[in-house]
């Protein structure tokens, strides 16, 4: 789906160090910035940056953050450069032919939705903390094979909308806007495959006004993870990724998307007719049953959806509500609050210990937009994590800054 190119030589700019306190732990914050990428009127971004500067050692990461920014450090506004989405995922290696891809808890085939930490447009409004003492263990020394070294790759998908003809259609993939009609690994489109992720790949471009002059700039994405050391108090999640587009099919020898091959990513809202409009005020409801191969309590959840969105619930086999996420709008011109953009998305946090999943339980995933009109490459995923024991204690909120910044060159 998303053409990786291995990049040699990688130049990454750590630019800010701070410590918190919570719960009497020391909370590391490191920000560093990826590669600097080249986008013009109407073209895209969409890369792969392996071996990405990551926080290092044992140590349980308690919250990751992005945004994209331009040379100076600028956070760039959606309306110029949208956000489509960053994934970060973790992978050993031996040697740059000899990598082993590692991925979340589940529940798509191969490395299909793998990622560890991932977001969109919302980035910058959606709270990524993990409460004390839970964190995601990283850099177990049990757990790297023998000869082996624990690395991080980066995903980046961002397409720049200045002076674009339709600048929705452009955000939505719109086949017709990109003028293609192959998608990156040369394989002819379908005909009734109308917009997504196969046609604004990397190197397309969609529609730009006529006459329209601008030029490329560099932008980069700055990036923040959190951590503490990991010791005996803390206790580990497992992150699952669920897709409401999940067939629930895992076919023999296949792992990436396939019609009938478990999770399709991505799906299409149509427009809705009066009688529908009058009926359900043109909401298209996305529904599926998805069994859960382990359980546990639930930490944090939170739902990713697009332009359109208007909320995502998750259900528990009894039928009560495990969590609902909703896409928070901006109103506004500044980046972070952008008129008529998903610039957050709700989150959920229960008291440790009092929402419980079980092994092979059955959830039902729901996911709603507004059908008014159609919409192409849509998303309804959700992410839940899940410990396997709760601590006999209350929840805690977000840390406070406790001490310092550094600037590292």
């Amino acid at each position: 789906m998303v053409l990786l190119l291995l990049l040699s030589t990688l130049a990454f700019d750590v630019s800010c160090t701070q410590a918190f306190l919570e719960n009497g732990n020391k909370i590391k914050s490191r920000t560093f910035r990826s590669p600097e990428f080249m986008l013009g009127p109407g073209s895209v971004e969409s890369n792969v940056y392996y071996d990405i500067d990551f926080p290092r050692g044992h140590i349980a990461l308690k919250s990751f953050n992005a945004e994209v920014v331009d040379q100076a450090g600028n956070p760039v506004p959606l309306y110029e450069t949208y956000f489509h989405h960053w994934l970060v995922g973790k992978y050993y290696e031996r040697r740059p032919s000899d990598r082993n891809f590692s991925r979340n808890s589940g529940l798509c085939q191969g490395q299909i939705l793998g990622q560890y930490f991932g977001l969109g447009s919302e980035t910058r409004k959606t709270a990524t903390h993990i409460p004390d003492p839970f964190g995601v263990e990283i850099g177990n020394p049990a757990e790297i094979p023998e000869g082996y070294q624990e690395k991080w790759y980066l995903v980046v998908h961002a397409i720049e909308t200045r002076g674009v003809e339709d600048r929705l259609g452009c955000i939505e993939c719109r086949c017709d806007l990109y003028n293609v009609t192959n998608d990156e690994d040369g394989n002819p489109i379908k005909p009734d495959y109308k917009g997504g992720l196969q046609c604004c790949y990397g190197q397309t471009r969609c529609k730009v006004s006529q006459g329209f002059q601008g030029g490329k700039r560099s932008l980069s994405l700055r990036y923040t993870a959190k951590w503490i050391d990991w010791d005996s108090s803390a206790i580990p999640v497992e992150i699952f990724m669920l897709d409401v587009t999940d067939t629930g099919k895992r076919l023999h020898g296949l792992t990436g998307i396939s019609p009938e091959n478990g999770c399709q990513v991505e799906y299409e809202v149509e427009s809705c007719s009066s009688t529908n409009a009058a009926g359900n005020g043109c909401v298209d409801i996305k529904r599926n049953s998805l069994t859960m191969p382990t359980g546990g309590y639930v930490i944090y959840a939170v739902a990713h959806q697009h332009v359109g969105g208007t909320g995502s619930t998750l259900y528990g086999q009894d039928g009560n509500i495990i969590c609902t996420s909703k896409p928070i709008y901006g109103n506004g011109n500044e980046a972070g609050n952008e008129d008529g953009y998903i610039v957050g998305m709700s989150t959920c946090y229960p008291e440790p210990g009092s929402v419980k999943i079980t092994a092979g339980e059955n959830l039902t995933l729901e996911s709603n937009y507004n059908s008014t009109n159609k919409h192409t490459g849509v998303m309804g995923l959700f992410y839940i994590y899940i410990a396997k024991q709760a601590p006999n204690m209350t929840f805690s909120h977000p840390p406070v800054q406790a001490s310092f910044c550094s600037i590292f060159s």
